[in-house]
């Protein structure tokens, strides 16, 4: 009996062992308008791009109108998990600048800034961060390469800020595998400034290249071409 009662914890240790080996991997998307769909961001509040076909503000010039078709949602499942939460915002640069207004003056984009919004992602096994985009088109100044003590100042400029989002990143989701995903079409400077800092914080960046897009963003077949080249790598760096 004494036989029995050992076999079965045994039995019951490796059945646990296994199935946290096999446990579903956490995905939370990271993001700007490229990421966003209509009722699937997290907060709520944030500003998405993308809607259903019948929704009086989708942008007729783009073909994306159902969930199933974002790249990330085409992510996730293929790779067989589970989406923690999607905290993408429509507009949302990495630094505090933004768009200028009618007077040619810099919006103040602090509160939807990757950088403002990098403490709220869950609790993901994997971040997949697709950023940047806003802060090449804006016209943002990329300031100096600083590591450390970041003044307010220098979090208005690009680098400065990437530097300090990919700490945080780093930091307080230590157990997470983050991966960067830059647009195709940045300029060269813009693309320097984001391979520099991901080498320097050991972040994975995924140059993403033929991305077909309508009204400047992906549209299906450039949302499927975003999917392939994230799985692959994906499945490449395991």
């Amino acid at each position: 009996m004494k036989h029995l009662t050992l076999l079965v914890a045994l039995f019951l240790i490796s059945f646990d062992w296994a199935s946290a080996q096999t446990d579903t991997l956490r995905y939370t998307i990271f993001g700007d308008s490229y990421s966003t769909f209509e009722g699937w961001l997290t907060p709520a509040t944030n500003e998405p791009w993308y809607f259903t076909a019948d929704h009086k503000f989708r942008t007729k010039e783009n073909d994306v109108v159902k969930v199933e078709q974002t790249w990330w949602w085409q992510v996730i499942e293929r790779m067989g998990g589970k989406l923690e939460m999607n905290n993408s915002y429509s507009g949302a640069t990495i630094s505090r600048t933004g768009y200028k207004d009618q007077n040619g003056q810099h919006a103040d984009y602090t509160r939807r800034s990757f950088v403002t919004r990098s403490r709220n992602l869950g609790e993901p096994d994997v971040i997949l961060m697709c950023a940047g985009t806003n802060d090449c088109w804006c016209g943002a100044p990329y300031g100096e390469y600083v590591y450390a003590d970041w003044t307010q100042d220098e979090l208005y400029c690009i680098r400065p800020s990437l530097a300090k989002l990919l700490f945080n990143l780093t930091n307080n989701y230590p157990k997470a595998r983050l991966l960067y995903i830059l647009n195709s079409d940045m300029t060269p400077e813009f693309v320097e400034t984001v391979h520099t800092i991901c080498r320097h914080y050991g972040v994975d960046c995924l140059d993403l290249h033929d991305i077909d897009k309508q009204y400047g963003h992906p549209s299906q077949k450039g949302m499927k071409a975003i999917a392939d080249q994230v799985v692959e790598f994906l499945q490449k760096k395991k």
